[in-house]
């Protein structure tokens, strides 16, 4: 996708008055350095991504996930059975038997949506451990610190519990580039419908404001669509036809042409473009992730290593010319390093029945 670096230029930070929350959004012209093909884009993952999907949707709960093996470069997808084994080597990729199923971990992260919902919490699949990892910030204490470690020794081997420094946020607070009444964000991935043009951000960027004009003041457009909590992702309406007509993300050597969307999957290479930190290379980490910020509860999360700062959130994650998410929240910063969640574009994309261009 392209972003139009003649009506945005740079990025964007939203502050969030309304909900009592400073959050960070990266607007429309994300730098990337890194070019498709580059260290940190991954080979061929957008495809990996794509059969990681579809072989979870055809093993159902005969699957608990499957990952990118780091030594092999190979998907490695987790069975229950010797047919569902064939079935995944059928496609290609290579099967590693474990003992609890897609359905034991759906009923375990269940069981601590229903225990173990506090701010400052979190929790995805670890397919490579076979485990739920319950995640802990350092704002988890006292009373709910051992409500929630109580919620968890429930499951026994079935939960491995973590922490991780600083506070789990949306990252809304400083940038550049988009803006809605006292507030900045950043732009994500520009998009179409086929006869309108839109931009997707955060959806904690769009429940901040409705008209969004650029750094100038002229006007850019109006959102018509946000959902946040639960989801976090925004659409906006641009109010007259984009100059370029390309979709695309630009960095320090010029456009990025974004192409497509895709889900990625766990061990796969990205690259994050944000207002405020600019390119920052990870690893995607866990996917469908649970996150309980004090703001309300989102689901669905990519979570990576990538790094991130307030002025990122709205910002584009993509591994080459395939676009993947779009920055949510996370907790640390891009000098000790932390943990960044992102929500999947493709979501948003078919929630509003528009794709990349």
């Amino acid at each position: 996708m392209k972003i139009r670096p003649s009506r945005i230029a740079g990025a964007a930070a939203v502050t969030m008055a309304a909900s009592g929350m400073v959050a960070t959004a990266l607007v429309a012209a994300p730098d990337t350095t890194a070019t498709a093909g580059t260290a940190g884009a991954g080979t061929s993952t957008p495809d990996v991504g794509t059969l990681s999907a579809e072989l979870a949707g055809q093993l159902g709960s005969r699957t608990a996930g499957s990952y990118l093996d780091q030594a092999t470069r190979k998907l490695t997808v987790t069975v229950t059975d010797d047919k569902a084994a064939q079935a995944v080597r059928a496609a290609g990729a290579v099967p590693k038997v474990v003992t609890r199923s897609g359905s034991d971990l759906e009923r375990v992260m269940g069981a601590l949506k229903r225990d173990a919902t506090v701010p400052g919490t979190a929790w995805a699949v670890d397919p490579a451990a076979n485990q739920v990892v319950l995640t802990m910030d350092s704002t988890v204490k006292g009373a709910e610190l051992k409500k929630v470690k109580a919620a968890a020794a429930k499951h026994g081997a079935a939960i491995r519990t973590d922490r991780v420094a600083g506070k789990f946020r949306p990252f809304t607070a400083g940038g550049d580039p988009i803006f809605t009444g006292g507030s900045r964000c950043s732009l994500g991935f520009n998009v179409t419908d086929g006869t309108d043009f839109f931009f997707l951000t955060a959806g904690h960027c769009t429940e901040a404001g409705s008209t969004w004009t650029d750094e100038s003041g002229a006007t850019l457009g109006d959102t018509t669509g946000s959902s946040f909590p639960g989801d976090d992702y925004g659409i906006v309406q641009y109010s007259s036809t984009p100059e370029d007509s390309e979709g695309g993300v630009t960095g320090e050597n010029g456009f990025v042409d974004i192409t497509e969307a895709a889900d990625p999957a766990v061990g796969q290479s990205v690259i994050r473009s944000g207002s405020t930190t600019g390119v920052h290379t990870g690893e995607v980490t866990a996917l469908d992730q649970t996150v309980n910020y004090a703001e309300g509860t989102v689901s669905g999360l990519i979570q990576t290593t990538v790094c991130a700062e307030p002025g990122d959130s709205g910002g584009s994650l993509f591994d080459g010319s395939t676009a993947l998410g779009l920055t949510s929240g996370g907790s640390g910063d891009c000098s000790s390093g932390g943990v960044t969640f992102f929500q999947p574009v493709t979501e948003a994309l078919s929630a509003h029945g528009v794709e990349i261009y």
